[in-house]
């Protein structure tokens, strides 16, 4: 693993240096001779403004809009009629909009690479057996895992699934992916909505009564909200948490109540299960839950993001394995961007608006992390040749990078407001304390990410759990599989 960490610290190295020095001595150069900054000072601040705006947009929506939680009857006529305007405005999250019909027969499909977690999924199973609301239809629990070798822990689980019917087993032989158990797991679901589950996620117990109160009006999949249960652990995970509420409570609501539209972030999302049989997931993609939401926006199913269906997850406690993680996350968006893009821009499933938001998510943000790099070569050939510093562009230069900092800022605060649990101040400030930096890690990590995709790199490393050696990776997954069923 050292020898991994050492050719990632490189690549930051190489890649900060082709990016940032380069740029800085030929702006440096370009000042020297007598030629202005003006086109990529203003092409550079342009962007970050245009991010901070879309920032301050979705915080803004996601902050006064809220989906359905429970209901509270009032007899009281200002009670009413305050409850009447609040509707109008999309700001009424105390009340459900209307009766929901019977919840149907339901489905966990729990993926596990057990020799990885096999310390956590015990746990899990034993909250989904004794915390979740069970459907009058039923409920099953699939856990489809793989494991090289033979495991202790197997006869736990068969043991737990003698004690409890409703689990059923599943060794996916030959797996070496989430994507191919999942598949596996689908295969013997006989649930109307299947919900998707990381081995490490804990949901609460209205999760289906939740997500079948949108399937029901016709949505095909249902991604809840995400929270970090570890966050007291050390500050990465504080930082994860709090950037977690800014993700699951603030930009995928804002995408769904702007556009109508959202992604599978790959748990905690709940399908209409013969959907998913028609989409199933890609093994050789990094990120195959992005790639399935693509698809079956594509094929004009409908996704849609409600941040009132929680659960909670881990998340990582060390930088070594934060970083790859996250280079996964990058590394797949970007295949999935270069990928689909042009595919939506043809797509009769997509409006106009919904086309324009979509690349920005799909390019702008994926590219951001080039972008906002470009920003400080500028600078460093302002400061280098100080005569021919920002000189008329220093107006629109405070202006920028003043709403960059108010955006970032306003975000962490619209998350405080609607955080699903409350966290400690301290948390908070830390955030926006160490923001720049939290920041530039993520954008490194993202750039990096390119340098790998460009050289054809797509190995990954398994996200560590309880303490796993962080060694462990996957490649491309086989094709085929054999089923052991317990």
């Amino acid at each position: 693993m050292a020898k991994t960490w050492s050719a990632e610290i490189q690549k930051v190295i190489f890649t900060h240096v082709l990016l940032i020095g380069l740029p800085a001595v030929f702006y440096g150069g370009l000042l020297l001779s007598g030629w202005a900054l003006v086109s990529p000072q203003a092409v550079v601040l342009t962007l970050f403004l245009f991010n901070a705006v879309m920032i301050i947009i979705e915080s803004s929506n996601a902050l006064f809009r809220r989906f359905a939680t429970y209901p509270r009857p009032s007899s009281r006529p200002s009670e009413q009629t305050r409850s009447q305007v609040k509707a109008w405005m999309g700001v009424r999250g105390s009340e459900c909009p209307y009766p929901i019909e019977p919840v149907p027969r339901c489905s966990f499909l729990v993926a596990a690479y057990l020799p990885n977690e096999q310390g956590i999924i015990v746990e899990t199973l034993g909250h989904l057996l004794t915390h979740i609301e069970r459907p009058e239809a039923g409920l099953e629990i699939i856990l489809a895992y793989n494991t090289p070798t033979d495991l202790v822990v197997e006869a736990e689980l068969h043991k737990l699934a003698r004690e409890h019917p409703e689990l059923r087993l599943l060794r996916v032989e030959a797996s070496r992916s989430k994507a191919e158990n999942i598949n596996a797991a689908l295969d013997m679901a006989t649930g109307e909505i299947a919900c998707v589950l990381d081995a490490d996620h804990h949901p609460a117990a209205d999760c289906f009564r939740r997500a079948w109160h949108w399937i029901a009006q016709g949505y095909d999949v249902v991604q809840g909200r995400n929270v970090i249960r570890n966050h007291g652990e050390n500050l990465l995970t504080q930082t994860v948490a709090i950037e977690f509420e800014q993700l699951y409570g603030i930009s995928h609501a804002a995408k769904s109540f702007l556009t109508d539209s959202s992604i599978f972030g790959g748990s905690n999302g709940y399908w209409r299960t013969e959907v998913l049989k028609r989409i199933r997931f890609n093994p050789n993609r990094l990120t195959e839950d992005i790639d399935a939401s693509l698809r079956s926006l594509l094929n004009g199913y409908r996704i849609l993001h409600d941040r009132s269906i929680v659960t909670s997850e881990l998340a990582p406690a060390s930088l070594k394995t934060f970083w790859f993680q996250r280079k996964r996350w990058a590394h797949g968006w970007l295949e999935v961007s270069l990928l689909y893009q042009r595919r939506l821009w043809r797509s009769p499933y997509f409006n106009p608006w919904q086309k324009f938001y979509w690349t920005y998510l799909l390019y702008y943000c994926e590219g951001f992390a080039l972008i906002s790099l470009q920003l400080l070569p500028v600078l460093l050939a302002a400061f280098l040749v100080p005569s021919a510093a920002l000189g008329q562009m220093h107006r629109y230069f405070l202006i920028a990078g003043g709403l960059s900092l108010f955006s970032g800022i306003y975000q962490v605060l619209a998350a405080a407001k609607i955080a699903s649990r409350p966290y400690p101040l301290a948390y908070y400030l830390k955030h926006i304390l160490f923001l720049p930096f939290y920041v530039t890690l993520k954008n490194s990590i993202a750039v990096v990410a390119i340098y790998d995709y460009l050289n054809g790199n797509n190995r990954w490393v398994v996200t560590p759990r309880d303490g796993q050696s962080q060694g462990q990776s996957q490649g491309p997954a086989p094709k085929r599989y054999r089923l052991k069923q317990g």
